[in-house]
């Protein structure tokens, strides 16, 4: 009944809908397709026309990309049939373009995603998939997987006209490492060096052991899917204008920025973010896409909280929604509105990550107490966090019970259940939590209803950002639990723009306990999400945006995590996971508080339709239409109209 529901509303919006803009033109790339498969004559004619047209149109496309921004854009004069409106993922004003910068909040644009940069290969979580974007075909390991072969696209050239080559991917590395940007900091203990063999090819080298054999090939292979690749040029114009400053050319703004992906800047201020599609994109070539993208704008409204982004959403205002809606099934079965998820039961979307509760191991009374940190843990009722915060929508911890797998089959197969059952707790266990502190001696001593340790009350703070209401909704839950054991915690609320640059620095922070979610599906996992638990390479770290937050200290764990991504046997894998869970569980540095989707997928089709679902057969991943294979999605979009 959802689909009739939801088709009948489709029908009466987009005629409500359309009616305002008979005015606006349709888009020319308005019908969906499919990448193309073509003789080489004819990829090889493809490939000349677009070179040809690029070099011959990089001065227009500069002189246009300069007119349409800042005053000349008009961000409320967009055809509303050829833009596509996304929500729930930009929350503050765009701070830089930089792509080798650090601190960058261009979340809505792209960076990283393919709209405006582009990586090597694009990830489909759905299955694992691992597939050519700027890169020509598959790479290649050699035998001991200490070099891996890449080749680049000779179709894919920069919004200035010029290709792509080798040598921007090596240059992006090398200013990666040189600077310390994210990239730098999440792969340089994997990656020795990037090499320019010659202007098509990549040859990536595995730093490696005292024996010679690779650190961690895993990691190489999440490198070719999360880091964008800058233009060697463009670097080397930031450097000479920062005088070669690491601080500087971090912090550069980067409006200068050239880009290679399909769309590029046209116009953002603190209420709004508007790409524009380039209809010169490199992509259009039959050895890519064979097409353009379906909508000439993406845009993003900057809301203050979800619940404007839900408002929106609701008035079809936002057409792909990343962020909790509670009860969302109301809105097809309640309200009648053209509203559709990936699935069409709870929980709506593929649960690949959990929220987690860091605690902040640079604070000594956290530090220093085991008891404290599971007796906050164990008292936390996760079955009202479910069904507030998550009105459902996520299997609870009695369901799949707390480790460092994902809700995946395959990642739960990967320890041993019963040998960590002891060790797992369901929460609300408020006597279990007060026994754990007065075995401790962290008791009430003055008798205030409050507990103390040497001889100071207990005061903590609970931390996520401003206007997350499902996050919040969570963070408050840990602070009653403090309440019923005698542990005072209080909530923050900071604004993301503030919570992401403070969270990242541990050692400088005032924050105890702080929300953040580890990796949910990427080549690597579920070893990268161990080594957010327990890799000690990002202790110390400045701008960590990587991994161990809370920058926990276990020499053990440690050591089992470096070992796996080498480890070939099953039985051997499956020890060491079960024995790092075992570390996990008895140690609690940190504590998931909901399994939840990476990103929640739902979709208004009053203007466009034709989004990726779990039953049509497509696998494209609910990514969005942006991240990695989910942006296949923004050429098979079609108008409601039909148009």
């Amino acid at each position: 009944m959802k689909k009739i529901r939801r088709s009948l509303a489709v029908i009466l919006i987009a005629v409500m809908i359309m009616s305002l803009f008979t005015g606006c033109s349709k888009s020319s790339s308005g019908e969906s397709s499919t990448t193309s498969e073509s003789s080489s004559a004819a990829e090889e004619s493809s490939k000349e026309e677009v070179s040809t047209a690029a070099e011959e149109t990089s001065a227009e496309t500069s002189e246009t990309s300069q007119s349409t921004e800042g005053k000349e854009a008009d961000s409320n004069d967009l055809p509303r049939d050829q833009t596509l409106y996304l929500g729930g993922m930009q929350w503050g004003t765009i701070n830089s373009w930089n792509i080798i910068g650090s601190n960058q909040n261009n979340v809505a644009c792209g960076y990283g995603r393919g709209l405006m940069f582009e990586t090597l290969y694009m990830y489909n979580i759905l299955n694992g998939d691992i597939l050519p974007l700027l890169a020509d075909g598959d790479y290649s390991w050699n035998d001991d997987q200490t070099e891996l072969t890449v080749k680049i696209k000779s179709a894919a050239y920069w919004s200035d006209g010029t290709p792509v080559t080798a040598q921007d991917v090596a240059a992006t590395w090398d200013i990666s490492t040189v600077v310390g940007n994210s990239i730098g900091n999440s792969y340089g203990g994997f990656i020795d060096s990037v090499e320019a063999v010659d202007d098509s090819t990549l040859l990536i080298h595995s730093k490696v052991d005292s024996s010679g054999v690779p650190i961690n090939p895993l990691k190489v292979l999440d490198y070719l899917v999360f880091a964008p690749v800058a233009q060697k040029a463009w670097i080397e114009t930031v450097k000479a204008r920062n005088n070669n400053d690491p601080t500087a050319i971090l912090n550069d703004a980067a409006e200068d920025i050239v880009y290679s992906g399909p769309y590029h800047k046209y116009y953002a201020d603190d209420q709004k973010v508007v790409l524009i599609r380039d209809d010169n994109y490199w992509g259009q070539d039959a050895s890519m896409w064979g097409s353009l993208p379906v909508p000439k704008y993406i845009a993003h409204t900057i809301y203050s909280d979800n619940a404007a982004t839900e408002v929106a959403f609701k008035a079809g205002e936002v057409d792909v929604n990343q962020q909790f809606l509670p009860n969302i099934q109301d809105l097809w079965e309640k309200d009648g509105l053209p509203v559709s998820t990936w699935l069409d039961q709870a929980p709506y979307g593929v649960c690949l990550t959990m929220p987690t509760a860091w605690y902040n191991m640079n604070i000594p009374v956290l530090a220093e107490n085991t008891a404290l940190r599971k007796a906050i843990a164990i008292a936390v009722d996760y079955d009202t966090i479910i069904a507030n915060a998550m009105t459902n929508q996520s299997p609870s911890f009695k369901d799949v019970p707390r480790s460092l797998m994902n809700t995946t089959d395959g990642e739960q197969a990967l320890y041993n259940h019963d040998a960590v059952k002891d060790l797992q707790w369901t929460g609300n266990d408020i006597e279990g939590a007060k026994k754990l502190l007065d075995d401790a001696g962290i008791v009430d001593s003055d008798g205030d209803g409050w507990r103390e340790w040497n001889g100071e009350k207990i005061t903590l703070n609970a931390v996520c950002p401003n206007g997350w209401s499902d996050w919040q909704a969570a963070i408050e839950v840990v602070a009653a639990a403090g309440q019923k054991i005698g542990v005072d915690i209080t909530t923050l609320y900071p604004e993301s723009s503030v919570y992401y640059t403070v969270y990242s620095n541990p050692d400088e922070t005032d924050y105890d306990i702080f929300m953040m979610s580890p990796s949910a599906a990427a080549p690597s996992c579920p070893w990268a999400r161990a080594d957010q638990f327990f890799g000690e390479e990002y202790i110390g770290m400045q701008n960590n945006f990587s991994g161990n937050y809370g920058q926990y200290k276990n020499d053990e764990a440690d050591a089992i995590v470096k070992s796996i991504p080498t480890m070939t046997d099953e039985k051997e894998i499956k020890d060491a996971y079960t024995k790092l869970t075992e570390i996990y569980l008895t140690e609690v540095p940190s504590f998931s508080l909901m399994y939840r989707p990476s990103m929640f997928y739902a979709v208004n089709e009053s203007v466009w339709t034709n989004y990726p679902s779990a039953d049509d057969g497509r696998n494209i991943p609910p990514t969005d239409c942006t991240d990695g294979y989910g942006i296949r999605a923004l050429y098979e979009l079609e108008t409601t109209d039909g148009q």
